[in-house]
């Protein structure tokens, strides 16, 4: 005779088995549903760290112009050098970098290389780049090229050894030899180039205004080779 527990036993684990494989309605199993839950989950969380992604990236960017905006229009400015008038301290081609916010902090200083607006017209405005020479309320004189600032001889070791070693004063400062004793006005300075040869400045135009100045050249960034302090 068969054992009743044994056939009770039986039936159950059958029906347990039967139960675990159940399919519920649609045909997918419990395990199926999971797994396209758990899809659909890591999908979504896929494209919100995207969008969150994108989203710093995009703010990155932002800020990252506004900076380089602030900068180009408060601080500094590139400028490239066009032309000969301050060799051979800049050649040409050679770029610079311009503090515009030094002359807001302290005054022009003699020796400062500085960039400034010359107005040639209404609708024409140069920017040229030279040297201040002498400074407001001083007075100036060229004698056979040598520069002296109330009497006393102007050192400029910036200038060309090879062209001030010339005898002929025109060789070494062109037509501009010498100039009769001028006091710089207020709030003006007078600026020279490097190559005082070959260049247009305030021997020829005069003293220019320090509020024309757009900033001070402090270092030559451009090209490599030639990256120095001015």
């Amino acid at each position: 005779m068969t054992d009743p527990s044994d056939t009770v036993s039986d039936v159950n684990s059958d029906h347990e088995a039967t139960s675990n494989d159940a399919t519920p309605i649609g045909g997918a199993s419990i395990a199926d549903l999971d797994r396209t839950l758990s899809n659909d989950d890591e999908g979504g969380d896929a494209r919100s760290r995207l969008a969150r992604t994108i989203g710093e990236w995009v703010a990155v960017v932002a800020i990252a112009i506004a900076a380089a905006l602030v900068i180009r229009l408060f601080l500094f400015q590139q400028y490239y050098i066009d032309g000969p008038s301050m060799e051979t301290t800049l050649q040409p081609q050679d770029r610079v970098l311009v503090n515009k916010l030094s002359y807001r902090l302290h005054d022009v200083n003699r020796g400062d290389v500085v960039v400034f607006d010359r107005v040639t017209s209404p609708d024409r405005h140069d920017d040229l780049i030279k040297r201040v020479i002498a400074l407001p309320g001083e007075t100036l004189e060229i004698r056979s090229c040598i520069v002296y600032i109330d009497g006393v001889r102007l050192e400029e070791p910036y200038l060309d050894d090879n062209v001030q070693s010339q005898i002929d004063p025109v060789a070494r400062c062109g037509s501009h030899t010498d100039s009769t004793a001028l006091v710089i006005p207020a709030e003006m300075v007078f600026v020279m180039g490097d190559n005082r040869l070959q260049s247009f400045d305030s021997r020829d135009f005069g003293p220019i205004e320090i509020d024309k100045i757009r900033g001070r050249a402090f270092v030559v960034i451009w090209p490599f080779s030639a990256w120095a302090f001015l």
